[in-house]
């Protein structure tokens, strides 16, 4: 990524999303300082794109991903998405996690700019998860904007393989249990540790209690692995018995329980959809989902799941979506505005609108074409990449 920054730049004669309207107008953007400062008709001044011909849209946002953190073109020395026990909630994903991954640069090519990532499903609880920005940094503190977002929890098939290991769980039973239990003991802590603080007594921390304590007392979600409908069921009603909120990660069944899942007030990241149904618990996996959960009034966004299926490929899973039966403005909400809302970084990014950073992806055709290419993509305003055989003229004033 460029180190110049640019004071004053005017994105002219593109069509721009509109979320609040869901359509494509004809506005110029004018970017200031990392931010979209005003967007509106015959902008002048400063150093201007012709995106002429183009579509432009926000930087599109991941969230479900495990970028950095299981590593491309490597095996084991770049896995560090799971642990070798159950529940490990001490753990931090951004202690983990590598800037150097080949799939950063990759995924600006697919105009991604945002992502959450994190641990996978082998545990029940597994530890939390950091939102990046993808703005090129070698250090991984340079590339933060939430350092813990979200605990992440596993249900369903992944984390009952400790039960061929000679461990607990073995069951479906037994992760709720082992879920639950670790959402009491935060309980159990936090009432020990007010305590504590009254009598005046030293009071031991738990690492691992101190992270859910975030999750119990509403600063953090739970980030819910769960494909079928048993296991969607059985984290909501677990989350709703704390009071906590959550995420429905994947939510494979959710067409099937549309409705019980807007009465539970909790988003939806559904997918990775493409592929094989590799097990048994993916065998009502489809493209259909998300418009269901959608015209439901779920909040949905879609995830890649990466690198199940490449960090790039967001608005190509996007535009299959589209195909079933979710609307143009939706699927485009469902990869920037949408995972924005339910990663609480709304106030920053997924939308073209004053006073939000300056993330930027300049198309050469609909987003939702599969033969889209980006030509320009800006993080907070700065180049992050150019693909020269697309991209907009730049205009001296």
């Amino acid at each position: 990524m460029k180190k110049g920054m640019n004071k004053e730049m005017i994105i002219k004669n593109g069509q721009i999303f509109i979320e609040q309207r869901g359509t494509f107008e004809a506005l110029d953007i004018r970017i200031e300082s990392e931010k979209i400062v005003q967007i509106g008709k015959n902008l002048q001044g400063g150093e201007v794109l012709d995106a002429k011909g183009c579509f432009i849209t926000p930087g599109l946002i991941e969230a479900h991903s495990h970028i950095g953190m299981y590593e491309e073109g490597i095996q084991w020395e770049g896995d560090d998405i799971c642990e070798n026990e159950p529940v490990t909630p001490e753990m931090r994903a951004i202690d983990a996690f590598y800037p150097g991954d080949s799939a950063f640069l990759e995924s600006l090519t697919g105009g991604v700019t945002t992502m959450c990532t994190g641990f996978g499903s082998g545990g029940v609880v597994a530890g939390t998860a950091v939102i990046v920005e993808n703005n090129g940094a070698l250090v991984a503190d340079d590339m933060v904007l939430v350092a813990d977002a979200g605990m992440k929890c596993a249900l369903g098939e992944n984390p009952r393989d400790f039960g061929r290991k000679g461990k607990q769980p073995n069951t479906r039973a037994s992760v709720a249990f082992l879920l639950r239990q670790c959402l009491q003991d935060a309980v159990d802590y936090k009432a020990e540790k007010e305590a504590a603080a009254r009598k005046g007594d030293h009071f031991k921390k738990n690492l691992g209690m101190e992270a859910m304590m975030d999750v119990i007392e509403g600063r953090m979600p739970i980030k819910a692995h769960c494909h079928r409908s048993d296991d969607i069921c059985t984290v909501i009603r677990i989350c709703k018995e704390f009071g906590v909120n959550a995420t429905l990660d994947h939510c494979t069944d959710g067409h099937l329980i549309a409705d019980h899942i807007k009465k539970s007030g909790y988003p939806a990241i559904v997918g990775p959809t493409f592929g094989s149904k590799s097990k048994y618990e993916l065998r009502n996996k489809s493209f259909d989902t998300a418009a269901v959960l959608v015209k439901a009034g779920v909040k949905v966004a879609i995830t890649t799941d990466h690198n199940v299926t490449p960090q790039e490929s967001l608005n190509w899973l996007a535009a299959m979506y589209l195909r079933n039966g979710l609307s143009e403005a939706d699927a485009i909400r469902c990869i920037t505005c949408n995972p924005a809302d339910i990663l609480g970084i709304a106030d920053r990014k997924g939308r073209l609108q004053t006073g939000l950073d300056g993330d930027v992806v300049i198309w050469d055709r609909h987003p939702l074409d599969i033969q889209a290419k980006p030509g320009l993509v800006y993080v907070r305003g700065k180049e992050g990449y150019r693909d020269v055989s697309v991209a907009p003229m730049i205009v001296k004033p």
